[in-house]
């Protein structure tokens, strides 16, 4: 299977299609699993609210639930439940199914931005240069491993992590920063660039627990599973500008793990809070 290091993907993943009222159908990403792409549900379910919402409100929340592996041969159906429209917020429940089969449930909240509230972030951490850190591609290039093409340009974002990937060579450590971009310029709508921070943060945020443990995707009886997920967007970003991923893990224990992270443009907005949990076996 080969890839192109193009934003395509993602695109093609966030062209939600209406089919009836508060319903939407997209075709999934094929990646080399076979499974759909938990972030592609996550970002999807936010997009899918946010298409049922009136333009005064964004998506500030989502918290979800995987439910089942999706197949990327077939396509996805969001159904958005309204469950409430208030003068500041709106709530949503909404659900991935393919045919009778549920993937991906979630309740996403939707404010009204209010002027004048108290504000503050916790600052960004010294983070190194991105453009100072080798690519992805660079990374597993002629490692001959089976995911190497998808992970050389497969993701739509040029991804650099800092220390070094734990793709082949078995991490060390307990955090890790990912620095993503990607591959061209995305749409100007605000609303892509939520759901495209949304598509990102599946990929790389159970690896704090493979770094702690010494462990690599690369090695035989590697198993994880994404098994929920929580969100909180605090800014609007570019996602075709550097945004990095400060990423750790707090525990991990009778088989799952928790990874959270907080998102930040370049210039130092915190843009997002986000935590998971997932299965994780190591060999």
């Amino acid at each position: 299977m080969s890839f192109e290091p193009t934003v395509r993907p993602l695109l093609d993943a966030l062209a939600l299609k209406a089919d009836g009222t508060d319903t939407f159908l997209v075709d999934p990403q094929i990646i080399p699993s076979g499974r759909v792409y938990g972030g592609e549900l996550v970002a999807q379910a936010a997009a899918a609210g946010q298409l049922t919402v009136d333009d005064d409100r964004r998506i500030h929340s989502l918290h979800g639930y995987f439910l089942r592996a999706g197949d990327v041969h077939t396509p996805t159906r969001w159904e958005v439940e309204r469950l409430r429209d208030g003068r500041g917020f709106s709530q949503r429940v909404v659900r991935g199914l393919q045919g009778d089969r549920e993937l991906f449930r979630a309740m996403a909240s939707f404010q009204v931005p209010t002027p004048g509230a108290p504000q503050h972030a916790e600052p960004a951490p010294d983070l190194p240069d991105p453009e100072s850190l080798p690519t992805s591609a660079q990374a597993v290039a002629g490692t001959g491993v089976r995911d190497e093409a998808y992970w050389a340009g497969g993701r739509s974002f040029d991804m650099r992590h800092w220390p070094d990937p734990v793709y082949v060579d078995r991490g060390t450590g307990t955090d890790q920063v990912v620095w993503l971009r990607a591959f061209e310029a995305l749409p100007d709508d605000p609303a892509v660039h939520r759901a495209a921070l949304a598509y990102v943060c599946d990929y790389t945020l159970l690896e704090p627990i493979l770094r702690r443990h010494g462990a690599a995707w690369s090695d035989d009886g590697i198993m994880t599973a994404s098994l929920d997920h929580a969100m909180w967007w605090h800014a609007d970003g570019r996602m075709d500008d550097w945004v990095a991923l400060v990423q750790d893990s707090p525990f991990a224990d009778r088989g799952t793990g928790i990874g959270r992270a907080r998102l930040y443009s370049r210039d130092g907005t915190l843009l997002a809070s986000v935590v998971q949990e997932g299965v994780v076996r190591l060999p």
